[in-house]
C-alpha cells in the first residue's frame, strides 16, 4: 500500500508569465496543484533550477513537450508530498532531486518517480537541485552518445555555464584531457581551478588555432557545442580523426557556411539531441547511470555543481536577467519554499 499523502494545502504559488518576451512579463501567481499519475510522484519543492531551456520558453521560442507543464522549471529539489499508486521505489517524506519535464517554479511539481535521485550524501538541498539538468545532459550526450572514454580530448564551449562546468568536471574524472573556452579572465582562473587542462578566452586568442598547435595538428575527439553559429566550422576544423561533434543548444544561431568534405575524409560524426523531448524510459535510464557512475563522484567531493546565486521566488526576473547577462559562473537558482 502506498503511503498516505501529508496534509497538501488547496493552492500553490508558481511563476506565470503574461505572454512571450522579456523577463519582466514573470510574476508570481497562485494555482491548482498539479495531478499527479500513477507513476508520477509529488513533490514540495525546497529549490529549482534556472536554466538556459527557461529564457527560452519564456521567449516564446522552446515550447514544452506535449503534455509537460506550461510552468517553467527543469530541475528541483525537495520532498516526496504524495506518490502514485503504481511508485514502489520512493515514500512520503523521502529528500530527492529531480529532473522534471516542467513545473519545476512551483511551490508543488510532479515529474515521473523513475526521475527522481537520491540527495547525495554531503550535498545541501540547495546543491541537489543544481545537478538534474546538467549532469543528465551532459551524460547522455558526451558519455552515452559521443563515448567520450579514458585518453581521450574533450572540447566543450561556455565552460564558466552550469553545462560547461559539469561538463569540465565528469570529463576530468573520467581520464579525458578537457579543453574549455570563456569569455573573460576570471572565468578562465576558475575553469583551470576545477579541472579544465586549457582554457582559452574567445575574446582574445584564436581557440581554434590554439588547439590545432597543442593537439599537434590532431584535433580534439569529442566537441559539446552550445554555441553554434561561426564556432561550426571551427568545431569541425577542430575535431580529429573519427571525432564526434554533438550540437545542445544554438546560442549563436544554427546557421553556417561549412565545407564538408573533411568530415567525410577524416570519417566525423555530427549529432545533437535536446534532453527535455526525451522519451521517460530514456530520462530513466540516463537516471540510473548517474546513480552508478556519478554519484559516487559526487559523495566524494570529486565532482560538484557550482552555484553562482540564489534567487527568492519573488525575484524570478531578476535571476532570467542574470541568466540572459552570462556573466555568472555556474548555476543560478530559486529558493521556492
Amino acid at each position: 500500500m502506498s503511503p498516505a499523502p501529508l496534509s497538501l494545502p488547496s493552492s500553490m504559488k508558481y511563476v506565470a508569465t503574461s505572454g512571450p518576451g522579456a523577463a519582466e512579463v514573470l510574476h508570481v501567481a497562485t494555482g491548482p496543484l498539479p495531478m499527479i499519475g500513477e507513476s508520477d510522484v509529488l513533490i514540495k519543492v525546497e529549490y529549482a533550477g534556472v536554466n538556459r531551456p527557461d529564457v527560452a520558453q519564456r521567449s516564446g521560442t522552446y515550447a514544452p513537450p506535449p503534455g509537460a507543464s506550461p510552468i517553467m522549471g527543469l530541475e528541483v529539489s525537495g520532498k516526496i508530498a504524495a506518490v502514485g499508486a503504481a511508485v514502489m521505489q520512493w515514500r512520503v517524506g523521502d529528500a530527492v532531486c529531480a529532473l522534471t519535464p516542467g513545473g519545476g517554479y512551483a511551490e508543488f511539481c510532479t515529474t515521473p518517480a523513475a526521475h527522481c535521485l537520491p540527495i547525495p550524501r554531503g550535498l545541501a538541498m540547495l546543491e541537489a537541485a543544481g545537478v538534474p539538468e546538467n549532469f543528465f545532459t551532459v551524460w547522455v550526450n558526451v558519455f552515452d552518445t559521443c563515448n567520450l572514454e579514458a585518453g581521450e580530448s574533450f572540447l566543450v564551449h561556455g565552460g564558466s555555464s552550469g553545462i560547461g562546468l559539469t561538463a569540465i568536471q565528469l570529463a576530468k574524472a573520467f581520464g579525458a584531457t578537457v579543453f574549455t573556452t570563456v569569455g573573460n579572465e576570471e572565468k578562465l582562473a576558475f575553469c583551470k581551478n576545477i579541472g579544465a587542462d586549457h582554457v582559452f578566452n574567445y575574446k582574445t586568442q584564436e581557440w581554434a588555432n590554439e588547439i590545432f598547435a597543442i593537439t599537434q595538428k590532431k584535433g580534439v575527439n569529442v566537441i559539446l557545442d552550445m554555441v553554434g553559429g561561426s564556432y561550426i566550422e571551427k568545431n569541425l576544423r577542430s575535431l580529429a580523426l573519427e571525432g564526434r561533434y554533438c550540437f545542445i543548444a544554438f546560442l549563436e544561431g544554427g546557421k553556417a557556411e561549412v565545407d564538408f568534405r573533411p568530415l567525410m575524409m577524416k570519417r566525423q560524426t555530427i549529432t545533437g539531441s535536446t534532453l527535455r523531448a526525451r522519451p521517460d524510459a530514456q530520462k530513466s535510464a540516463i537516471a540510473v547511470s548517474l546513480r552508478e557512475k556519478v554519484w559516487p563522484l559526487l559523495e566524494a567531493k570529486k565532482v560538484k555543481p557550482v552555484i553562482h546565486k540564489t534567487f527568492l521566488l519573488k525575484e524570478v526576473v531578476d535571476a532570467h536577467q542574470l541568466m540572459e547577462s552570462s556573466v555568472h559562473i555556474g548555476k543560478i537558482m530559486l529558493k521556492v519554499c
